[in-house]
């Protein structure tokens, strides 16, 4: 999967992420929860930047990599990669269902909520 793989999509399956993460293939995961939401579960490696602080951290985020916004169950994540994409990030894809679908899909160990 490649940053052009993006510009027809809105959004990627846990599925998909897993295998990019199993493969070591570039891409930033952004995860938008909110701190408390964290201390729950997580997923390692990830980037943490709450939902409404990401416009004043927008600079912080990669335009020439995967870039792959999660949330708990995929709403805030979708608003973010909408918000991102107006301000030219092709790259941005929403993780459909979140870590909800993460922890029930791929790794049913992780705790939920």
């Amino acid at each position: 999967m490649n940053t052009e793989q993006f510009e027809a999509r809105d959004g990627i399956e846990v599925q998909e992420l897993a295998e990019l993460r199993r493969a070591g293939r570039a891409h930033v995961l952004l995860d938008v929860r909110e701190p408390e939401e964290l201390a729950i579960c997580q997923l390692e490696g990830a980037v943490h930047i709450p939902m409404a602080r990401v416009p004043a951290r927008i600079g912080e985020l990669p335009r020439q990599q995967p870039l792959v916004v999660m949330c708990h169950r995929g709403g805030r994540s979708r608003a973010i990669v909408e918000f991102l994409r107006r301000t030219g990030f092709q790259n941005a894809l929403n993780l459909e269902g979140g870590i909800d679908a993460w922890a029930s899909e791929i790794d049913r160990s992780m705790a939920q909520y």
